[in-house]
């Protein structure tokens, strides 16, 4: 093979700069020894790859065409030694997770604050809009874990069980179901349904209502759970959360919490991370910690169980975690 990743940098760089003098300064060598290198690679390709239009360096045809491939090989390349680093730097990195929906915002800091304990020099980032699609996100490599409750079924990618809560209706005081002790899906025939994700996204409408050919008589989108609660505590419609997010208010007696359907409904939390993330020892703490400090941790049937192979607790406690909304 011909060419060498030193070509491929070049290339990049005179490319971006459209100048010699500026590219060498970038891959820190004189324009003198940079000319050498890109007339050795012309010569190998037995082509131009530039051609100097007054005092700018511009790509021919062949030169675009590498460039391309420039692009995609150290692209490549610096995913690999990223992820090499993260493996042998076992107390700090970076952590870029991703999470199902807005609700965990209620929960979440609570485990960073946990996590800063035993992991203070990994900066965790959140990114808030990445949860439509986590599979192509993390395989691009823009994202470490995802939180999902939904299996990915990927071969690529590992999962790991973090707990389980029960999905229940909720209804006002004063609602005609409110006397229930359990909704079947033919119960929302005739009301409005509080939706937090699009009807085609949403699993409690696609598991529920679908197979049993039920349609609300309304459907409504409501992103935030706070807001979805004061609306059913209005009397404005009818919800499917999940029970730790409405306990407050039911024990308040501003809400009642019903099962759905006879043997009640129960939703699985897992994080997602690619295969060789999950042998990194600062991710595995991530799991762990997240696992003990959940919503439902230590609550009889939380189905939660403790994370595999978490790493000692002996950090560093200089750092510091920062969250940041990407």
């Amino acid at each position: 093979m011909d060419l060498e990743v030193r070509h491929l940098k070049l290339v990049r760089a005179v490319a971006a700069s459209g100048s010699l003098t500026r590219a060498g300064r970038e891959l820190h060598l004189t324009q003198s020894a940079l000319s050498h290198q890109l007339r050795d690679v012309e010569t190998r390709l037995g082509t131009r790859l530039f051609l100097r239009v007054g005092k700018r360096m511009v790509l021919t045809t062949a030169g675009s065409r590498l460039l391309r491939s420039a692009g995609e090989v150290l692209a490549a390349l610096e995913h690999t030694e990223a992820a090499i680093r993260r493996l042998a730097g076992a107390d700090r990195g970076l952590l870029r997770i991703s999470t199902g929906c807005y609700t965990e915002y209620h929960w979440l800091p609570a485990i960073l604050r946990a996590y800063r304990d035993v992991c203070p020099n990994v900066d965790v980032q959140i990114a808030a809009d990445a949860t439509a699609d986590p599979v192509r996100l993390l395989l691009e490599g823009r994202l470490d874990l995802a939180i999902v409750n939904h299996p990915l079924r990927d071969g690529r990618v590992v999962e790991r069980l973090l707990f389980d809560d029960e999905m229940v209706v909720i209804v006002g005081p004063r609602h005609r179901l409110a006397s229930r002790r359990y909704v079947q899906p033919e119960d929302f025939a005739d009301q409005h349904l509080l939706l937090d994700a699009p009807k085609e996204e949403s699993p409690v409408y696609q598991r529920v209502l679908v197979p049993a050919g039920v349609r609300p008589a309304a459907v409504q989108l409501v992103a935030q759970t706070s807001a979805i609660v004061e609306l059913v505590k209005a009397g404005l419609g009818v919800a499917v959360l999940a029970r730790w997010a409405v306990e407050p208010s039911v024990k308040a007696g501003a809400l009642c919490a019903l099962a759905l359907t006879r043997g009640g409904d129960r939703r699985r939390w897992n994080a997602a991370v690619l295969k060789d993330m999950a042998e990194v020892a600062y991710v595995r703490e991530f799991i762990d910690v997240f696992a003990r400090h959940s919503p439902v941790a230590g609550r009889p049937g939380s189905g939660r169980t403790p994370a595999r192979g978490a790493p000692g607790r002996g950090s560093n406690k200089d750092g510091d975690v920062s969250l940041e909304l990407l």
